[in-house]
């Protein structure tokens, strides 16, 4: 039984290996198709490629800013936003790199408007699928390569090479940064994790002779991207006395995670709590949940754990993962109470409550003055995902209205 069971489960991978590889072929081919339906146009225009698990869309945004800043007319592709000149271009709502047919009469578009270069983010499923197949990229870097998608990888290995392709594809791939050193002053990014995005941004910049000065300048001004470490504005009726800080955060890895609470940890006041609601997303790597509930328990003073799109997974085998971390002596994991939809929790530092503005709205009701409430893993995102259906879902939106109440 035991035999047929593991011969079954290996078929099963092995199946799912070919069909993926059938697909990538089809991908292939079809990328090639549009390539040279409009003309090759990625041969008319000066490429950045920006890939990596964290940080590669605050990258993106912190090149194209730069770019702009030294008179070069770029124009920018990301996960978040896409800007040519003063149009700003609508991606959707859960937004991975746009496949050929998608991209090829955008770039032919992005040329015939008389942009000379382009940023593009780049995602490991756009790589591995042959979404870029036959474009040109002058340049291109990677932020850091962390645990991520071994749901479609498998491997961390197939992951990192994956990943390490876009190198390949570029005319001058920038291999080493993190050694570089700026300095600039008063940076509007907070964080140690954005200090290598202004570094790999820095190292693209000098690809193409652009002055520090220039750099720095940019830097300076830069505040983020929406949905990255967002800070949410309180309305003018609440007097500042009473005032806790609420951000949102893109962060649904165990790294970015683990970056945006130890900032957070070193921001907030001494005596004051920082609380966090997170999830993990459904029909998604299944192994970095332990890793990211781990980090959350140990880190967070108080925990807040709700759905982030669970699409037909079950939220309690989401949650059950969740709080079953790797062995540590650090672990929290028995400190977890599971009513479903409930708000019990075991010595009061860690719930499960599913729905996500139910779970909100407690943090902010169990907020006092100068605690930091963070909810991780939307961020930008504009929709939230239950069975097989996108409904529209804002964490700022919910932010706003849980304070006003």
């Amino acid at each position: 039984m035991a035999f047929w069971y593991s011969t079954g489960y290996i078929w099963s991978v092995v199946g799912a290996v070919m069909m993926q590889s059938l697909k990538n072929i089809y991908h292939f081919l079809t990328a090639w198709f549009f390539v040279i339906w409009y003309g090759i146009p990625s041969r008319n225009i000066k490429i950045i490629g920006v890939t990596g698990t964290d940080g590669k869309t605050t990258t993106c945004h912190l090149i194209y800013e730069i770019l702009k800043k030294a008179g070069i007319k770029v124009a920018l592709i990301s996960t978040v936003a896409a800007y040519l000149g003063e149009e700003e271009l609508d991606t959707g709502f859960h937004v991975t790199s746009p496949d050929a047919r998608i991209l090829q009469p955008l770039l032919l578009r992005i040329k015939k408007e008389g942009f000379t270069h382009l940023v593009l983010e780049v995602t490991s499923h756009g790589l591995d699928q042959n979404r870029f197949a036959g474009m040109k990229f002058y340049t291109a870097i990677i932020t850091n390569i962390t645990h991520e998608h071994l749901d479609y990888h498998k491997t961390f290995e197939k992951y990192k090479a994956t990943k390490m392709k876009l190198l390949k594809m570029a005319r001058y791939p920038i291999y080493e940064y993190t050694k570089t050193k700026i300095k600039i002053e008063n940076p509007a990014l907070a964080g140690e994790h954005n200090k290598y995005n202004i570094g790999a941004a820095e190292a693209v910049a000098k690809i193409f002779g652009i002055q520090y000065s220039v750099i720095g300048e940019v830097v300076k001004e830069f505040s983020g991207v929406p949905g990255r470490m967002e800070e949410i504005k309180w309305p003018k009726s609440c007097l500042p006395a009473g005032r806790f800080r609420a951000i949102v955060d893109f962060a649904h890895t165990p790294n970015a995670l683990l970056q945006v609470l130890k900032e957070l940890k070193n921001q907030k006041p001494k005596n004051s709590k920082l609380i966090l609601i997170f999830g993990c997303a459904g029909l998604r790597d299944h192994s970095k949940r332990p890793m990211m509930g781990e980090i959350a328990m140990r880190l967070a003073d108080k925990v807040i754990i709700t759905a982030e799109d669970p699409r037909t997974e079950s939220l309690d085998d989401i949650y059950r993962q969740i709080t079953s971390p790797p062995p540590s002596p650090e672990s929290n994991s028995s400190r977890f109470a599971s009513k479903r939809g409930g708000s019990t929790a075991v010595e009061g530092e860690v719930f499960r409550i599913d729905d996500r503005t139910k779970a909100i709205q407690m943090a902010v009701d169990m907020a006092e003055p100068g605690d930091i409430v963070v909810a991780t893993g939307k961020g930008h995102e504009r929709s939230m995902c239950f069975g097989k259906k996108e409904y529209p879902w804002s964490d700022r939106e919910a932010f706003e209205k849980a304070i006003k109440q």
